[in-house]
């Protein structure tokens, strides 16, 4: 199974998130990480990352890049929001996570923000046809979405963050009067304001993500039941509760916030800002509650991953090998006749098994035969003539990921020397190889050259082979039909066979009715 390490840095927290992408093109959560770094303290003032927060979010991410590389995730893939987008140094911050903690991270922009968190409600939450509001309140900004069932189909996103509207608002706990006027004049003007720019005015229904959102919601549950709220996906806050609890937060001073049943403490400072955006919202939208939804831009992240990389990981779980996966990869898109390059790899590897007596070589050089099979034919996508020196050209040029420059050379030289010319040290790129990899070379031609003229007519006719080791090497061919143009073709190219184990090659057919006997 393909493993993904999703990693979110955000104004208020840094999360990852360890995914395995399942064949169905789902996935399965494997465990979670949070740490409330505060990044965005004070960026939004003097448009820089502190020092120290910038020290703080670096440690976190070097241990979690560590954690994922240790429980096997080699892939990562990091966004930064809002408090990096906006911060001058927000570049020197990004390059530092790279070169200290090993991830790239990717500064993504309010509108893709939107629609990652849109990605990851649609797929976790049964909307309806008609329009639905959804709304994340994050550090530094609140992410409005307008969207149904099928397509997201407007978003804004806006200044409204939490941790920006507690520094600019809230200075003391509690808030005087009149900034908390301030306040919801604010929340009041943007939110009013991308309503109206939105093409519908009239939504079925509002879902809040975030832990804002669900961290309010658990208060909520608790003042009512007694009980933690037992799962927050789908909960629902009403608004006459919310007006309950946002006075509440409003008259507290900061002893009394701390005592409340489900509050998070590192959330003290924020909750209240949060609350009057999504009163507000719910007030503007004339709607009585609002639908938590547990997923957003993490889960987002993981299925526009799975949409982008559908068919190679597809290839994954069809061809778990890299090194294997990569060369198929490369034989398709030059277009070679599958089922032949298949049927003469198959061919290849019986003969180097049966004549391991012969030539001595392992299971290395036993990989690099079936990728020269596997690749012997590419060249026709330059032209049919002289097929086999193209081939060593798209070989030798290509990124075949999981291979050395040097297996790369041994593997376009074995191509190349399937049909034609046997190997010479004038020929460049055959000369210029250590002898023990002219050898290799040698043998791993020779089997190939054969292997090839077996499957001449490409109808795989010659099902399997089956090697006799004496003076004379017999290679008996288990046929399905007429085979003449295949033992022809295969005699043919069994003289680099000849003259590298200084042996003599007969061939013989045997009927697929009598060896099945």
């Amino acid at each position: 199974m393909a493993k993904l390490a999703v990693i979110d840095i955000g104004t208020n927290s840094i999360h990852m998130v360890l995914a395995e992408i399942l064949p169905d093109a789902s996935y399965k959560i494997l465990d979670r990480f949070k740490d409330v770094t505060r990044l965005g303290n004070g960026t939004f003032a003097t448009r820089r990352l502190s020092d120290e927060a910038i020290a703080r979010a670096i440690e976190v991410l070097k241990t979690l890049a560590t954690l994922a590389r240790n429980k096997g995730f080699d892939r990562t893939v990091a966004v930064a929001t809002s408090a990096v987008r906006e911060a001058r140094n927000g570049g020197d911050f990004i390059n530092l996570v790279e070169e200290q903690a090993g991830v790239r991270v990717r500064v993504i922009s309010g509108t893709e923000e939107a629609r990652l968190i849109f990605l990851g409600v649609k797929n976790s939450i049964a909307l309806a046809d008609k329009p639905t509001l959804v709304v994340d309140v994050g550090g530094g900004s609140v992410e409005l979405i307008l969207g149904n069932r099928d397509r997201m189909i407007h978003a804004k996103s806006l200044k409204l963050g939490a941790i920006r509207l507690a520094e600019q608002f809230l200075p003391n706990t509690p808030p005087s009067a009149p900034l908390m006027r301030a306040l919801e004049d604010a929340v009041t003007g943007q939110l009013k304001a991308a309503i109206e720019s939105f093409a519908v005015k009239k939504f079925d229904s509002l879902i809040a993500t975030s832990g804002m959102a669900g961290n309010l919601a658990e208060i909520i549950h608790i003042k009512q039941t007694g009980r933690p709220l037992p799962q927050h996906n789908l909960a629902t806050v009403s608004l006459k509760d919310l007006r309950l609890l946002e006075l509440e937060l409003a008259q507290s001073p900061l002893k009394t916030r701390l005592a409340i049943p489900g509050l998070d403490p590192k959330r003290v400072d924020t909750l209240l800002p949060a609350a009057v955006v999504l009163r507000r919202l719910l007030e503007l939208s004339g709607l009585n509650e609002m639908t938590l939804c547990d997923k957003a831009i993490r889960e987002g992240m993981i299925y526009d991953f799975i949409a982008r990389h559908r068919e190679g990981l597809k290839a994954e779980n069809e061809i778990p090998d890299v090194r294997r996966r990569n060369v198929i990869g490369l034989a398709r898109r030059c277009q070679t006749p599958e089922v032949h390059s298949l049927h003469v790899a198959a061919l290849a590897l019986r003969l180097f098994d049966q004549t391991k007596r012969l030539h001595g070589l392992g299971q290395q050089e036993r990989a690099w035969l079936e990728y020269a099979a596997l690749l012997h034919d590419i060249g026709y996508l330059i032209n049919p003539r002289q097929h086999h020196k193209h081939a060593y050209y798209l070989i030798k040029h290509s990124d075949l990921v999981g291979l050395t420059a040097e297996e790369i050379e041994v593997v376009a030289n074995v191509a190349r020397y399937h049909r034609r010319s046997m190997p010479t040290l004038k020929h460049q790129g055959f000369g210029e190889l250590a002898p023990r990899l002219k050898r290799i070379v040698k043998i791993l031609s020779a089997l190939l050259r054969i292997a090839d003229g077996l499957d001449r007519t490409h109808f795989s006719t010659v099902q399997t082979v089956n090697v006799k080791i004496g003076t004379t090497v017999t290679i008996e061919a288990t046929v399905s039909g007429d085979a003449e143009m295949e033992l022809w073709a295969a005699k043919n190219r069994a003289d680099l066979f000849e003259q590298a184990f200084r042996r003599r090659v007969r061939f013989c057919e045997v009927p697929q009715e009598a060896a099945q006997s």
